[in-house]
């Protein structure tokens, strides 16, 4: 008889979903996605869930191999010892092998008043409440975004286009990760909409009510709606379960993926900390984490080594608004170049980028396999870099 191999991956997103798809190249496999929604949440399009140009919803039938099993439910704890997950249902899931792609949403702002009176945008649930309290409000409210990287951004630009008072405070630079040049024109952007731009010094939350934000200079800012989109957080399900994780919560492993406690599990997206030094979050990450994380357990299941992870980032895209957006392109080790391109040709390519996160998927269910990345080589040197190792010479690195 043939051996059958029961591997269960914990959350559908865009690491679940690729790993989920990449697993079925073996008939010997069987495949559980656990998942808490019955659909796929593109959360590239959150923003645009709030703005109300998009639902950001596809369903599972869509991009999900037809041999995965969807088990709606959420897992509330991992049994190591047992290889099994107990889900909020009851009972019990058995695995032989476990794929972890928690995923990440809104953090604890720590921010007084921030918890009580300001909206997270990091899940499909928190967009749509957010989104039913701007449907309240009146057209002459004021909008305050806390938050300059891109999802601030993003959501700051939406709202503006679509008529709101927004004021997009950033608590330092706005979107850091931006080369100096991209950023003007984001600025540029946000300032044709129409957006209040507050940043550099003196723009640190201090605390949140329900009708102003407060500034660590000493302004106050009146808000009739604030959105939060500052920081992040990650499940607790791996700590709870007894496994190592870092300081946020993100499962630790080592650079196949594999969990540093236990080779049958492993990590992939957002909730995935391999050598302690986690991946810049993106859906383009965590579509390539999740098919690298299925390459290590069929690796582990044929016999054979795991390799470790290499992956460059080719580019960071923000939109602002519908008709323009900036797709900074970016060197191997994901830091930004001169380069962009911005304007209506900038909004194209994030559009398709948007599109392809999703594509993928589909390619994947349609041909396990198939899904490639490219590489760098520049995740081994930051690796030496941080345990203090000599560059290594032409002839260790042939």
């Amino acid at each position: 008889m043939t051996e059958k191999f029961d591997v269960v991956v914990i959350g559908g997103g865009y690491a679940g979903v690729m790993a989920a798809n990449r697993l079925t190249q073996r008939d010997d496999v069987t495949v559980t996605l656990i998942n808490p929604r019955p659909a796929f949440v593109p959360r590239l399009r959150l923003h645009q869930l709030v703005g109300g140009t998009h639902d950001a919803v596809v369903e599972y039938r869509e991009i999900l191999a037809e041999s995965v099993r969807l088990v709606v439910d959420t897992v509330t704890r991992i049994d190591a010892a047992e290889r099994a997950v107990t889900p909020a249902s009851g009972g019990t899931v058995g695995y032989d092998h476990l794929i972890y792609a928690a995923g990440s949403g809104s953090a604890d702002p720590g921010i007084p008043g921030a918890a009580e009176f300001a909206h997270p945008v990091a899940t499909l649930e928190a967009a749509q409440r957010l989104r039913s309290v701007l449907d309240a409000a009146p057209a002459s409210a004021a909008v305050t975004v806390v938050g300059g990287g891109p999802t601030g951004i993003e959501t700051a630009a939406e709202l503006a286009e679509r008529g709101r008072r927004v004021t997009l405070v950033c608590g330092g630079l706005l979107g850091p990760y931006l080369h100096p040049r991209a950023r003007r024109t984001a600025a540029k952007r946000l300032a044709r909409l129409g957006v209040t731009v507050l940043d550099g010094a003196g723009t640190k939350v201090t605390a949140v009510t329900r009708h102003a934000v407060h500034l660590d200079a000493g302004r106050e800012l009146p808000s009739d709606v604030t959105v939060w989109t500052a920081g992040f957080g990650v499940p607790d399900l791996a700590a709870r379960s007894g496994l190592s994780t870092d300081a946020v919560g993100r499962l630790l492993t080592d650079e196949t993926l594999t969990s540093v406690d236990d080779e049958r599990i492993v990590a992939a997206g957002d909730s995935a900390a391999p050598s302690d030094l986690p991946f810049r979050m993106s859906a383009y990450a965590a579509g390539c984490l999740g098919a690298h994380a299925a390459d290590t357990v069929l690796h582990r299941i044929a016999g054979e080594r795991p390799t470790p992870i290499d992956l460059s980032f080719p580019a960071m895209c923000v939109s602002l608004g519908r008709r323009a957006a900036v797709f900074q392109l970016a060197r191997k080790d994901d830091t930004a170049m001169r380069l962009y391109v911005g304007g209506g040709a900038g909004a194209k390519l994030k559009e398709l980028s948007c599109r392809f996160s999703v594509k993928h998927l589909v390619n994947e269910a349609r041909k396990p396999g198939s899904h490639t990345w490219p590489k760098g080589g520049h995740r081994r040197r930051l690796l030496r870099a941080e345990r203090g190792e000599a560059p290594a010479t032409a002839a260790q690195s042939a």
